[in-house]
Order: structure tokens, then sequence, then C-alpha cells
């Protein structure tokens, strides 16, 4: 599964205690993640993600554009609730909505990550594989 991370910048550091806390879990998926969330997550866990831009400077378009196509399983965004701008509010919309429209299981907070968190490690978020274009049961599917 792909697990996208993101958390705006009062959030970072939960975002790495909860990264700590299911390292096991998510060492088994692929995980991409905007810069500096990713950088921090990294260093404290070792785990191996995908890059993608800063949030502000297009790391959430990537992200948007990601979940559209469905190439994200699932995505954990611990974010402000009062956004800053007008712009960050619209991004944050785009991006929700599309999770919304592709059936893509979102959390934006501790709790309803650690529900996602354990039902992906339960297999309970296993029929996202028959979406997702890039899993490796579509990959097998469309070798044959």
């Amino acid at each position: 599964m792909e697990i996208a991370l993101l958390a705006n910048d009062s959030k970072k550091e939960l975002m790495v205690q909860f990264c700590i806390a299911y390292c096991g879990v998510l060492a088994k998926h692929r995980v991409c993640a905007t810069k500096a969330t990713g950088s921090m997550i990294s260093e404290a866990t070792g785990l191996r993600k995908e890059q993608l831009l800063p949030g502000g400077q297009g790391g959430i378009s990537q992200l948007t554009s990601r979940i559209s196509f469905n190439e994200i399983d699932v995505l954990i965004y611990f974010r402000d609730s009062l956004p800053h701008d007008i712009e960050h509010k619209m991004n944050d919309d785009s991006l929700i909505r599309a999770c919304d429209v592709n059936n893509v299981p979102v959390a934006t907070n501790i709790g309803t990550a650690e529900v996602i968190i354990t039902a992906l490690d339960r297999g309970d978020l296993d029929w996202r594989n028959f979406v997702n274009p890039n899993s490796s049961y579509n990959r097998k599917k469309n070798a044959r």
C-alpha cells in the first residue's frame, strides 16, 4: 500500500511520534511525505520514503494529483484546525475532496490515524489493492 504522510508545522512532532509508534506497520508499506515532514520522520525512524515537494510549494498539489489517479491508498494528514490563509484552506479542501471522491481513507487527527493504521495492519484495507493501478496485485495481473 502507498501511505502519504503530511503534517502542518504545529503537528510535525506529533507525526514523528506517531511514526515512531507505528514504524513496524509503516515499514511494510511504501511511504511518501512532503519534504520537511518526510525528513523529520526519516531522521527519527530510519523509514525509507519517497520525498515530495514542500507542502506549500507544490507538495499538496502532488498528493492531490496522485490521489486523483488512485496512486495513494491512505492519507494521514495532521493539520492545523484553522488554516493560515485562504490559499492554504483551498489546498486542504482539494486534498480532502480528492480523498472523498476516490474512496481514499484519510485521517486528520491522531485518533483516526491510529484506527486506520491498525486496520491497515490487520488487512482491512486490502480492497485498495484492486483500485490502485500501481499495487502489486495489478502489476502482476497486467504482466500476464
